[in-house]
Formats: C-alpha cells, structure tokens, sequence
C-alpha cells in the first residue's frame, strides 16, 4: 500500500502543498469535504482555496516551521463554491513542503452553546424534512389540478408559483437529506429573481404592504444560483412584512471596485432591502444572524442566517442598519466583468 493510499483510507481530510505553496494531491475525504472532484485541486494554491482573508497565506510566506501552525476557523473554498469551516493545521512534513489537516466544523462561530446549535439543529431539521416531503407532494398534486381547470390567466399565474414554490421547497429538503456539492453557478437577471420575490410577496401581504421597484436597468447579468437567491431576498422581504412594515423597496445599484470580505471587487451589486417596520431590536443588534435568534415570539431565526449564508455562497456579504421606521439590509455581490469591458 502506497502513502497515497493510506491517505485516501483516512477521515480526515488532508492535503499535500510543495514548498511553493501549490497544492500537490488531496486524499479523498479533503475532496468530499470541499465537493469536488480529487483531480480538481493538485495545481492549485492553497491559498487560493481561503475563502476570507488571508491567514494562509501569511502562514505559508511565513517559511516551514517544525511547531505545526494552528489556523481556527478557516474557511475553504473551491472557486466558487460554497465555504467549508475547519481548525485546521499547518505543518511541513520531512519531504519538504507543507502538510495541511484539516477538522471540520460548524460554521457559525462561539465558545457559548449557540455554538453547538447547528449541529443539534440539522439533526432535527432532517427529522423534520422527512414529514414534510408527502405534503408538498400532495400540495404539487393539487396546483396542477386546478392549473388543468383554470380558465383565466391569472389563475395559472397563482398555481404556477405554487408550483414552482413546491419544487423550491423539495430541493431544500433534498440538500437536507442529503446534502450534496451546490450546483455550478449561472448567469442570471438579478431583476426576475427579484420578480419571483416580489410576486410572493404579493400573494402573501396583500394590498397590506407597498411593494416598490427601484431596479437599475442597466446592471449586466450575476452569476449564481436563482433559486437560492429567491430565498434569501424572501427572508429579507418577509422580516420587513412581519416587522409590520407599509412600504417595501427593492434598490438594485452597481458598486465599481468595491471590496467585499477583503477581496476587491472591480463590479458588484448592491441589493437593499428598505422598510418602514419597527427595525431590529436593540438587545438582538450583535446576534441577529445567528440561528434561532428571533424578535418575534413565533418567530424560527432562521430566515438571517440563511441569508446570510447565500450571500457567503457569492463570495458576498450580508450587512444592515436600522432604526424604527428605517431599516436597510444590503447584499453585496461581486459580479464578473467581461474581458475588455
């Protein structure tokens, strides 16, 4: 059995680096890890992997050290993939180069029991999922039974968005079951997603909330995932409709070199969230992305976290400001520049 073998047996995701910071082979449980393919890595710096910041780098100008170096909280990435968080360990092994082994953990940081909410919650949200895919089944079932007798077009508007809610809904609990690498990003109109957004909104609030359009016509297309911007713009919309808001507004604004989490950006977008609403509370300002943290007694705290976990999916950044009668969320996301534009 050759060392390579050994490595592929393990848990523990580990990496091979050269001496010039290039990564020379995963095992396989690093692969899985970061959902890519093994043969995806090798060429790659390591560096480059770091999703915020730049603590390997500074780690590896630093030179080889035979006291392993400990990085808390790394997040890695394959471009334009998801963040994955681990304690990881910087160590040079007697061939020369670098020996990084990482240990997964969750991603929302802590040294009180939020913490350890994550893990606790998958369990139950998995438990959870099961019970709720024959609903939706039976809720699918039924919008396409009455788009077959709808006569008028707003009718198979209303179903379709059933519909398709109930397909966004099932691929959630899918990730939940079994969670798999995110689908590869596309390009997309930022403005129809907003659309599919504001259409919920609609069939939710009423005539109780006015819903206002502030788009940027001339913004290029992002790349990313549109369903998961739905959700994430429909978490922020739906807090402003339960935060007793009258006026919504969804601003759309291209931002020119623009830093996002240390990395500058020569094209973003910046999306805002504005509403009337009561705002967040004062005691909730430094917990408000955290899971289950809520301002309302029904609430699951859910909703910010997940947006703001979006946001990371786009190498974005989720921030706000509030007062009552003034609150603003904004989500940053870098968008690609053409060659030559």
């Amino acid at each position: 059995m050759t060392a390579e073998d050994a490595y592929d047996l393990l848990s523990t995701p580990l990496a091979r680096v050269g001496a010039d910071g290039v990564v020379a082979s995963v095992n396989l449980a690093f692969a899985r890890w970061l959902g890519v393919g093994a043969r995806r890595l090798p060429g790659l710096p390591l560096a480059a992997l770091e999703f915020e910041g730049d603590a390997l780098a500074r780690a590896l100008d630093g030179g080889a050290s035979q006291d392993p170096i400990r990085l808390r909280r790394l997040p890695l990435a394959f471009p334009g993939m998801a963040p994955q968080f681990a304690d990881a360990w910087l160590g040079a092994p007697e061939s020369g180069g670098w020996l990084l082994e990482a240990h997964p953990v969750d991603e929302f940081p802590g040294e009180d029991p939020v913490a350890a909410l994550p893990s606790a919650l998958s369990a139950a949200l998995k438990g959870l999922a099961h019970e709720l895919r024959n609903p939706l089944a039976g809720l699918k079932g039924a919008a396409q039974l009455l788009a077959r007798r709808a006569d008028d077009a707003a009718s198979l508007e209303l179903t379709g968005l059933i519909e398709s809610e109930v397909e966004r809904l099932t691929q959630l609990l899918d990730r939940l079951l079994s969670p798999a690498p995110p689908r590869p990003h596309a390009p997309l109109n930022i403005h129809a997603v907003l659309e599919r957004v504001l259409r919920l909104a609609e069939s939710d609030a009423g005539w109780a909330v006015k819903l206002v359009r502030d788009y940027d016509p001339s913004l290029p297309d992002l790349t990313g995932d549109p369903d998961r911007l739905v959700q994430a713009t429909w978490n922020l919309v739906r807090n402003a409709i339960e935060a007793g808001a009258a006026n919504v507004t969804l601003r759309t604004r291209a931002e020119h070199a623009l830093r996002i989490a240390d990395e500058l950006h020569p094209l973003a977008l910046r999306l805002e969230i504005v509403d009337d609403g009561r705002g967040v509370p004062e005691a909730l300002t430094e917990q408000v992305f955290l899971p289950l943290v809520s301002g309302r007694a029904e609430g699951s705290g859910l909703g910010l976290a997940l947006a703001q976990q979006v946001a990371r999916e786009h190498r974005g950044s989720l921030a706000y400001r509030s007062r009552p009668g003034h609150t603003v969320f904004t989500m940053l996301l870098p968008m690609l520049v053409e060659e030559g534009g």
